[in-house]
């Protein structure tokens, strides 16, 4: 019990840090945020058949998208369930310019039932500056 008197202050800042550490991790899970790196990204889309949205505006898609792509902008996105009901059990692949909308179709996604849905993080400008391919 001495200890603890005399470490008090160690105590707490070593327990404050802790929770500041686990914090981020806690609260991704508990909010239901998936994030996804582009190497997670493209093995979802090799290994488990992920579709990949887009949700930026057409010039920004028609300048370059991931292969294979669905392009429904964001502004579009709740009127555009009905097309993507047939994708409900399958992971999506959500990206955007840098991971904003994306972030925010996916919570839209989310409040459709759509469980399985992953924000590519840093979107079409991260997916890019890994070299990785895409078409016009």
């Amino acid at each position: 019990m001495d200890f603890v008197h005399q470490n008090f202050w160690l105590i707490m800042i070593v327990l404050t840090s802790g929770v500041m550490l686990a914090f981020p991790n806690l609260f991704g899970k508990i909010g239901g945020q998936s994030e996804v790196d582009v190497t997670q990204a493209v093995q979802l889309i090799n290994h488990e058949n992920a579709m990949v949205l887009d949700v930026r505006e057409h010039s920004e898609f028609n300048q370059g998208h991931i292969a294979s792509a669905r392009h429904i902008p964001l502004g579009q996105l709740r009127d555009s369930m009905r097309t993507l009901d047939k994708f409900r059990e399958q992971p999506i692949v959500v990206n955007c310019r840098s991971g904003r909308r994306s972030a925010s179709a996916c919570a839209v996604l989310r409040k459709e039932g759509f469980t399985r849905v992953y924000n590519l993080s840093g979107g079409i400008q991260a997916w890019q500056r890994a070299n990785m391919p895409v078409v016009k």
